[in-house]
């Protein structure tokens, strides 16, 4: 591993901690809405039933896989954008990254979500699972429920189907991060190359100008995917005893495509401040990396 790529991966998990304990609460959220969403009026009704029953602690379900699961995903994502970048350069005789147009960096983004997809997929339907046990469980296994860690699901997954069952919603997660992340990188470059100015780096627009580019970049992530997200959640927690789409027929035809979109407004509010940060923490410890050694 070069420096550079080693500068990507450690820049990627940094920004992924900040950006997990800005958006958390309303992850929970989005989970439980794509999974039950008959089960609640709208998100400001599910976030007062979490908060009444279990406190900020149950806002907060699954922060451990949450944090291991983005860790592991950006940590990979953006090392491997990094290097797909170079490889896109390679290809079309350019120098650096900075002279990739917005399609050419939609190619990296999507490339590199590949590879950070084998991370997210274990990590993130652990995390699914906490975060819906409320609903999986009845009132005599709250306390059992209680005593449930993360390390218990993952044991209990292994023991049961093996460990590809940690894989489930493998296929239902490459086919929301991959094209995901081309609208997810191209939008972070796009919005980043309007807000330079004449004869401006994109690396100095500055702290408000890189922050509101890193939130449009999860707007234009979710808008696209947001779909192919709840039927991942419902697949991992769920398991279906059939093909994705095949799930996705049956979702649609028992209950309408719209419910495919419930759970959006908090996902927009959460991934706009999470992102941002997210792409402001990279940005910052990636530049002091670079700096420093």
């Amino acid at each position: 591993m070069n420096s550079a790529a080693l500068y990507d991966f450690l820049s990627g998990i940094a920004g992924a901690t900040a950006s997990v304990y800005i958006g958390q609460p309303l992850d929970t959220i989005k989970t439980k809405l794509q999974t039950f969403p008959n089960r609640y009026r709208n998100f400001v009704d599910c976030a007062q039933k979490i908060f009444y029953k279990d406190g900020i602690h149950g806002l907060y379900a699954g922060t451990v896989p949450s944090l291991l699961a983005n860790a592991a995903e950006n940590g990979v994502l953006f090392m491997a954008y990094g290097q797909c970048q170079n490889l896109i350069c390679s290809l079309n005789h350019k120098a650096t990254s900075e002279e990739l147009n917005s399609l050419e960096n939609m190619a990296a983004g999507s490339l590199a979500a590949a590879f950070a997809s084998l991370a997210l997929c274990p990590t993130e339907l652990v995390k699914c699972r906490i975060q819906t046990m409320n609903e999986m469980t009845t009132n005599k296994d709250i306390r059992k429920r209680q005593t449930i860690s993360p390390m218990t699901i993952t044991r209990n997954i292994i023991r049961t189907e093996g460990a590809r069952g940690l894989y489930r919603g493998l296929t239902a997660t490459l086919l929301r991060e991959c094209p995901g992340y081309g609208c997810f990188f191209g939008g972070y470059e796009l919005t980043r190359t309007l807000l330079t100015k004449k004869n401006e780096a994109k690396k100095d627009i500055g702290f408000v100008k890189t922050w509101l580019s890193g939130g449009m970049a999860g707007i234009c992530f979710w808008i696209f995917m947001f779909p192919i997200d709840a039927i991942k959640s419902r697949v991992q927690v769920f398991q279906p005893n059939m093909s994705v789409a095949k799930y996705a027929l049956h979702i649609i035809r028992n209950e309408g495509f719209t419910t495919l979109y419930a759970g959006l407004l908090p996902t927009l509010i959460r991934t706009f401040f999470a992102t941002g940060t997210l792409f402001i923490t990279y940005e910052h410890v990636q530049s002091f990396l670079h700096r420093s050694f």
